[in-house]
C-alpha cells in the first residue's frame, strides 16, 4: 500500500491546504494555471510546506508530463532522457508535450549542472519547478534565477496543519483527542509530511485495536523526549537568538547547550553553520579574521556530511566562535556608511577617483590628482567622516 502521505496527495488546487497567497483566489500560482502561461519557477520553504504537491497541481492542472528529480542523487544523463522526450516527433495535438521537471533540493546542484539546465530551461524545452529549504539567492545561480519565479512557501499554520491532521485520522478510520492533536501541531512545526507520517506510525504500531490516538500514543510512537522547539514560531527563534547571543558574550557553555538544543530538535544544521559564518565576520571581524575562514570551513563541512556527524563539527567551531576576540568595528561602519548613503544618495564621486577612458574626460580632470595628495577620496561633503573607529 502507498505511504499514508500519498493517499491524502490533493490533485488539484481546490483541495490543497495552506499557501493562500499563492494559490488563493488572485494568488499568482492560480492565475498562471487558468491563464495556461507556466513559468519556471522555484519553490522556497520549509519542509512539509507542500511544494512537491503544488508542483504536481500543477502539472495536473496543464495536462503535462510530470518528472521527479532529487538533486541529491540525480546526474545529467537523468535530464538529458527527460529532453529527449521534450523533443520526440510531434504527437497528435501538433506540437510536443510539455515537460515539468520538478528538481527538490536544487540547492544540491552545483553551479555546473545548475549551468547545463540553463539553455534547456532559457528555450523551453523544460518548465523546471525547482524546490528548496536554502534561500535562492545564494545556492542558485544568477541566471537561472533570473529565468525563474521565486515563490516563497510558509510554513503550514496551526488550523492549515490541525485540518490535515484531521483528514490523516480520518483516512485511517480512527479518532484523535484535542490534546493529541495540538500535542502533534507543536511537533510537527508546520511540516505536513511529519505529522501525517507520525499518524501513519502509531496506527501500524498500535495495530486494530486502537480507536482514538492519545498523546501517549504519539509519544511511545516518536521514543524520544518531547522537546517544545517549533521551527516556525517563537521558540526556534529564542533559540537561535540566545544561541547567538551566547557566542557575542563568550559564553562557550552556555552556546554549546543551545547547540544541542538545535541539533537534538533536528534543526537544519546548514542553518546554524550559515549563522556562525555571518556572526564570524559581524561579531568577530578584525579581531580575529581567522575566524571568517574557520566558520566557512565548518559551514562547506557541514554541508558535504550531514547528520549526525556533522554535530562534532558544529560544536568544534561554535566553541571556537565564543572564544574568539569580539570587534565589531567593521558592521558598525558598514551600517553607517549605508545611513549615509540613504540620507545623501548618490554623492558625485571625486574626480581624481573616476575613470579617464577619453582624451575629453582626461581634459576635464577625471582621474587627475588634486593639489593636495592627502584630499579625502570620499565625496565632498562627507570627506571628514570617519566609518571605521
Amino acid at each position: 500500500m502507498p505511504p499514508l502521505a500519498n493517499l491524502l496527495r490533493p490533485t488539484s488546487l481546490d483541495h490543497y491546504i495552506g499557501q493562500s497567497h499563492l494559490v488563493g483566489k488572485n494568488g499568482p500560482i492560480r492565475l498562471s494555471i487558468n491563464s495556461g502561461q507556466i513559468h519556471s519557477m522555484i519553490f522556497w520553504g520549509p519542509p512539509g510546506c507542500g511544494k512537491t504537491t503544488l508542483a504536481k497541481i500543477i502539472a495536473n492542472c496543464i495536462k503535462a508530463d510530470f518528472h521527479y528529480l532529487s538533486a541529491v542523487s540525480a546526474k545529467k544523463d537523468d535530464i538529458r532522457k527527460i529532453i529527449n522526450l521534450g523533443v520526440r516527433p510531434l504527437g497528435s495535438r501538433g506540437r510536443t508535450p510539455n515537460q515539468i521537471l520538478f528538481l527538490d533540493e536544487i540547492h544540491r546542484f552545483n553551479k555546473a549542472q545548475q549551468d547545463f539546465l540553463l539553455p534547456y530551461v532559457e528555450d523551453g524545452t523544460l518548465t523546471l519547478i525547482g524546490a528548496t529549504t536554502e534561500n535562492p539567492s545564494f545556492e542558485v545561480i544568477s541566471p537561472l534565477l533570473s529565468r525563474s519565479h521565486v515563490y516563497v512557501l510558509n510554513p503550514l499554520s496551526d488550523s492549515e496543519l490541525e485540518s490535515i491532521i484531521t483528514l490523516a485520522v480520518s483516512h485511517t478510520k480512527n479518532k484523535i483527542t484535542k490534546e493529541a492533536t495540538q500535542f502533534l501541531v507543536t511537533y510537527s512545526s508546520g511540516d505536513a509530511r511529519k505529522a501525517i507520517n507520525i499518524i501513519e506510525s502509531v496506527v501500524s504500531l498500535q495495530g486494530p485495536t486502537l480507536k482514538m490516538i492519545k498523546p501517549d500514543h504519539l509519544k511511545n510512537t516518536l521514543q524520544s523526549p518531547y522537546l517544545k522547539y517549533d521551527q516556525a514560531g517563537d521558540e526556534h527563534y529564542n533559540t537561535i537568538s540566545a544561541f547567538i547571543k551566547s557566542m557575542r558574550a563568550s559564553e562557550p557553555d552556555a552556546a554549546l547547550y543551545y547547540l544541542a538544543r538545535m541539533v537534538e530538535a533536528g534543526e537544519d544544521p546548514i542553518f546554524i553553520a550559515r549563522r556562525m559564518v555571518i556572526f564570524a565576520s559581524e561579531d568577530i571581524g578584525l579581531a580575529q579574521p581567522t575566524a571568517l575562514v574557520v566558520a566557512n570551513a565548518a559551514f562547506r563541512a557541514v554541508e558535504t556530511i550531514g547528520y549526525p556527524e556533522c554535530s562534532i563539527i558544529l560544536a568544534h567551531c561554535v566553541a571556537y566562535l565564543a572564544k574568539a576576540k569580539k570587534d565589531r568595528s567593521a558592521y558598525d561602519a558598514l551600517r553607517s556608511a549605508q545611513a549615509d548613503v540613504k540620507e545623501f544618495g548618490s554623492l558625485p564621486i571625486p574626480l581624481k577617483l573616476r575613470n579617464a577612458p577619453t582624451k575629453l574626460m582626461k581634459d576635464l580632470g577625471y582621474g587627475k590628482k588634486g593639489k593636495d595628495e592627502s584630499d579625502s577620496f570620499l565625496p565632498t561633503k562627507l570627506k571628514n567622516k570617519k566609518y571605521l573607529k
